[in-house]
């Protein structure tokens, strides 16, 4: 039931992602686009995912899922350097290639190049950044 319900949760995500054209990287370079034709789409694709989830997190608080034993919301808060880091190596990456890792997967079935390059380089990073932590890690012991 849990991977039906992960695979329901895929399946609507890539659908959603698709209709709103987040899987097209002009779309995503039109909204940093500021001084030239900007394309508003991505902020109002924000919006409507902040107006969905805020309530929905809300709603949850202090329930029991119905597929697990406990809740997994994050409970830090706290703001350090790997978080900066990851978010700046995230958004300079989104900001080159105009594809985030979701729109990516879903791009697959439209531009499976483009999309297989970028998601290729996407795991090629994830685990040079999965290297470097371990060795710093490592050689703080």
């Amino acid at each position: 039931m849990t991977l039906l319900v992960a695979a329901f949760a895929g399946l609507l995500f890539g659908t959603g992602l698709t209709i709103s054209g987040m899987v097209n990287p002009a779309v995503v370079l039109g909204f940093l686009d500021l001084t030239g034709n900007w394309n508003p789409a991505l902020l109002f694709v924000m919006i409507g995912a902040l107006a969905v989830a805020v309530p929905g997190y809300q709603l949850l608080k202090g329930r029991r899922p119905f597929l697990a034993e406990t809740q997994s919301i994050p409970s830090r808060s706290d703001i350090d350097v790997p978080l900066l880091l990851g978010a700046a190596i995230f958004g300079v990456g989104w900001g080159l290639a105009g594809i985030c890792p979701g729109p990516a997967l879903t791009m697959l079935a439209i531009k499976p190049t483009s999309a297989s390059l970028f998601i290729i380089s996407m795991s090629a990073g994830m685990l040079g950044a999965l290297w470097v932590g371990r060795s710093i890690s490592g050689s703080a012991k």
